[in-house]
């Protein structure tokens, strides 16, 4: 039974590898993920059989129960929330792991005490609970404070107060030195390694809130991509204690993909995690204005969905840039259509797509995914940027701060990100409530250039018009 239980550790791994892998491209997405979950399947059921720790009912009923919850949660959330079920993901898998840390300490019980004064815990086991548990509680906590931003509860604004660092130094100070006593302590005083591990699991879960509160809402996405990190080292950790090469296996490839994916998103907006995590940058999204309200001085240029139309008809190439506002509109569906309606007119039509576009890594991937948009139509901003200046029409769906060209210039919250060079295109149409600033808040040059055209309302309602005119055309 222990050799079947190692081959099938090594089956679980060999899933992992490949679905990871098979991820890396949005048209065998769906079926990387279906193999790393069926490889995680395996090596549960074989840890369960392995230790005899359920009966066969038991698991049965379990994985109903998970399977069941997840089907509502996959069916049920909108795109707009996908991000925060991301977020949440990642802070039960760090409880998990922390949880389970805490039992594998809970199992040398003396009477009502959680460790046995007479029982050898041993150092290095000590250690990578401590790991656990810190990781996790820090991962649990900081991921339901990015839910709260990322839902709206408690604003996407950065929340800062005197003598915010020096506590979250003093929290992470006393995390460690409690850590510390904890494994100095183990198989020793029992009441002691009680109290460290309880005060470090605290400290934890503080550290956690005070990590994320003061990250503003423009950088949320890499806050989820680092804290999917956080979650797989956290699950590596307790792989150690309990002696499971799966889980290992798993949380090493998790916490390497989630870090790997932080630094692209940085990289993206030309800045470093370290500025990310202490800067402060961006807040709640602008609020929706009066749709023509031009800064004194300026002036925009407005359009209509007939106007659309027949701009976008009679072109050779059209670039359609997606972002946020598209998955607020749930336009996706009407997009595509739209889309190929004019390819049936001849028209070329690709995606361009940014990689801080939405609120997630790969949220407008996903989102049109969903639409049955042709994976070969999107393309990522290095394949697509030199294409704009030979475009007809770049149709700006609902993105703002990736399409801003003050981004090339000094002095400014955004300077130096990449961005789409839309307005390099021969007409730019913005597809947008209004003229309010992204989650930078830096205004939108690209809304006052003369090759812009504003198309004011909810994308949906605009992109349903073109698509009837279009079909009037046809």
């Amino acid at each position: 039974m222990e050799t079947v239980i190692q081959l099938a550790y090594l089956a679980a791994a060999a899933l992992f590898i490949v679905g990871l892998r098979r991820m890396q491209s949005p048209a065998t997405a769906r079926r990387g993920n279906q193999l790393a979950a069926g490889g995680m399947l395996v090596a549960v059921l074989a840890t369960l059989f392995l230790d005899d720790i359920l009966s066969p009912w038991m698991m049965i009923l379990g994985l109903l129960i998970g399977a069941g919850i997840g089907a509502v949660l996959a069916r049920q959330v909108e795109m707009t929330a996908m991000p925060e079920l991301v977020a949440v993901f990642n802070g039960f898998g760090g409880l998990a792991s922390a949880l389970v840390a805490l039992a594998e300490v809970a199992q040398y019980t003396g009477g009502s005490e959680v460790l046995a004064p007479d029982t050898e815990l041993g150092a290095g086991t000590a250690f990578t609970v401590v790991l656990s548990v810190l990781i996790g509680m820090v991962t649990c906590s900081g991921s339901f404070v990015a839910y709260g931003k990322l839902s709206g509860r408690l604003g996407g604004n950065p929340i800062d107060f005197t003598g915010m660092r020096t506590a979250t130094l003093g929290l992470l100070g006393g995390a460690v030195f409690f850590g510390g006593v904890f494994v100095a302590s183990a198989g020793a005083a029992a009441w002691l390694t009680t109290l460290s591990i309880v005060i470090l699991s605290l400290s934890a879960l503080a550290l956690g809130v005070l990590l994320v509160v003061p990250i503003g809402g423009a950088d949320m996405p890499v806050v989820v991509a680092l804290l999917n990190s956080y979650s797989g080292l956290a699950a590596a950790a307790t792989g150690f204690v309990l002696g499971n090469i799966a889980l290992i296996v798993s949380g090493t490839l998790v916490g390497a993909a989630g870090f790997i994916l932080t630094v692209i998103m940085c990289e993206a907006m030309n800045r470093s995690l370290v500025n990310v995590l202490t800067g402060g940058f961006g807040g709640e999204e602008g609020a929706a204005g009066a749709a023509a309200e031009a800064p004194e001085g300026r002036t925009v240029s407005e359009t209509s969905p007939d106007d659309t139309t027949i701009l976008t008809s009679y072109a050779d190439q059209v670039i359609i840039v997606p972002g946020y506002g598209l998955a607020v509109a749930q336009a996706q569906h009407q997009l595509r259509e739209m889309a190929e309606l004019l390819e049936e007119r001849g028209v070329t039509v690709k995606y361009a797509i940014h990689p801080v576009a939405g609120r997630m890594p790969g949220h407008m991937n996903v989102l049109l995914a969903e639409a049955n948009v042709p994976y070969d139509k999107l393309f990522e901003m290095e394949e697509v940027n030199g294409e704009f200046a030979q475009t007809d029409v770049a149709l700006v769906v609902g993105a703002n701060d990736v399409v801003n060209p003050a981004a090339r210039e000094p002095g400014n919250d955004i300077s130096g990100m990449p961005i789409l060079n839309v307005d390099e295109a021969e007409t730019v149409v913005v597809m947008k409530r209004s003229l309010s600033p992204g989650y930078s808040g830096v205004d939108n040059e690209l809304f006052y250039a003369d090759s812009t055209k504003m198309l004011f309302g909810d994308a949906k309602e605009s992109a349903d018009a073109i698509v009837s005119e279009l079909k009037a055309l046809a």
